[in-house]
């Protein structure tokens, strides 16, 4: 199947040489080309706000590409065996874990605070509903060595400036805070698989499932939990709504972060939509603060996510990844690059001439009867013509 220029694995026979494994693809032309576009724009705004560019290696041995902290992340990554060091290595599937690597040991010296930003592809064992790619393109930033909230404002507006600047436009920000619903766990004595089922109920926004626990769990407050499951939607009513419910002391303080960041990224972008989920935990398992998701109307899947975190050192850090499958597919429809045919013959000199001015010049390598029908059949857009560029639309 065939989607966007993208060929896509369907079952069949394995003797068919066009068949990927299950959610990996091949990105055909133009595609490849408006990708690595896109790519170079979100790294030029990266690199405009001061981000210097680092590439870590696709493979790294296991016991430094995944941290115990990364939760279910360790789940998608590829195993395999180093025949050089006979130790287990693993395919990255996430790009983060190894830019705070570099930062906290290759650049542990480098002043505070640091800013690094990436691209690269990533490969993961499973796809999700949601994405069913399981290989593609990450880029993003992280900031470490600051926890003051204007890190996370500028970690949240970059993010989103820079999607604005590759042309995705109606982007919403989700905040969030992992450290509130744990919070509240806390004071409720609630650890281990007991928390963790509860937070899956959370994560859900299943509030019967909730109050089903409450028969397991005594001194459970479901009426509290049920509240915080509310609280969602536009930032400053889901604040007003956050600060009504009487969470334990533990929580005040990144309450008022949150709202700190809020109101810093309204100030900074307000042409941002900025709501806040005051239970959304999957996938910021190793997130120790602030945190957010961004989509796009009408666009689906997230379109990057980032927050708040510890470095192994103890070191606070931000940062977020943008997933470039869904990044283009918030992009519009792109045109077919004007393409001009150069038939056979046409001196070198002309060619490079066109060339400089900013003509793809495809050459004819054999004489063609019919020039025009020629450059039509190989997908050019204009043909030279006794040494005139002509347009074949309309022919």
């Amino acid at each position: 199947m065939r989607l966007d220029n993208r060929i896509v694995t369907m079952s069949g026979p394995a003797s068919d040489k066009s068949l990927l494994p299950a959610g990996l693809h091949d990105v055909l032309p133009p595609s490849a080309a408006h990708e690595a576009e896109v790519v170079a724009g979100l790294m030029a705004t990266f690199a405009g706000r001061g981000y210097g560019r680092v590439e870590p290696p696709l493979v790294e041995f296991e016991t430094t590409l995944v941290a115990k902290e990364a939760g279910g992340l360790s789940e998608q990554v590829f195993r395999v065996m180093d025949p050089v060091s006979q130790r287990m290595m693993g395919v990255r599937a996430d790009m983060t874990l190894q830019v705070a690597r570099i930062a906290g040991t290759r650049l542990a010296n480098a002043p505070r605070p640091l800013r690094l930003s990436y691209a690269g592809q990533v490969l993961r064992v499973r796809g999700s509903q949601l994405r069913p790619e399981r290989q593609f393109v990450q880029a993003g930033v992280e900031l470490i060595g600051s926890a003051a909230a204007s890190a996370d404002i500028e970690v949240a507006t970059l993010a989103a400036a820079a999607l604005a600047a590759v042309g995705v436009g109606e982007l919403t920000l989700d905040l969030n805070s992992p450290a509130i619903v744990a919070a509240v766990l806390d004071a409720q004595g609630l650890a281990g698989e007991q928390a963790g089922r509860l937070r899956a109920a959370l994560d859900r926004k299943d509030v019967g499932a909730v109050r089903a626990l409450a028969g397991e769990l005594p001194g459970l407050d479901t009426d509290l939990l049920a509240g915080l499951i509310a609280v969602a939607g536009p930032a400053n009513a889901a604040l007003d709504k956050l600060a009504a419910l009487g969470l334990p002391p533990a929580a005040d303080d990144e309450i008022a972060r949150l709202r700190a960041v809020v109101a810093g990224v309204q100030e900074a972008a307000p042409e941002l939509t900025v709501t806040v989920d005051a239970v959304e935990y999957r996938g910021f398992e190793y997130q120790t603060g602030v945190s957010f998701t961004l989509f796009a109307r009408g666009v689906r899947g997230e379109l990057g996510r980032g927050g708040r975190y510890t470095l192994d050192g103890g070191e606070a850090a931000t940062g977020f990844t943008l997933f470039l499958d869904t990044v283009m597919r918030a992009l519009p429809a792109q045109a077919p690059p004007a393409c001009l045919f150069l038939p056979a013959g046409t001196p070198p000199a002309e060619a490079a001439r066109l060339r400089a001015e900013g003509w793809s010049g495809l050459a004819g390598l054999e004489p063609a009867a019919d020039v025009r029908a020629e450059a039509r059949r190989l997908g050019c857009t204009h043909v030279l013509i006794d040494g005139a560029v002509q347009a074949l639309a309309g022919d």
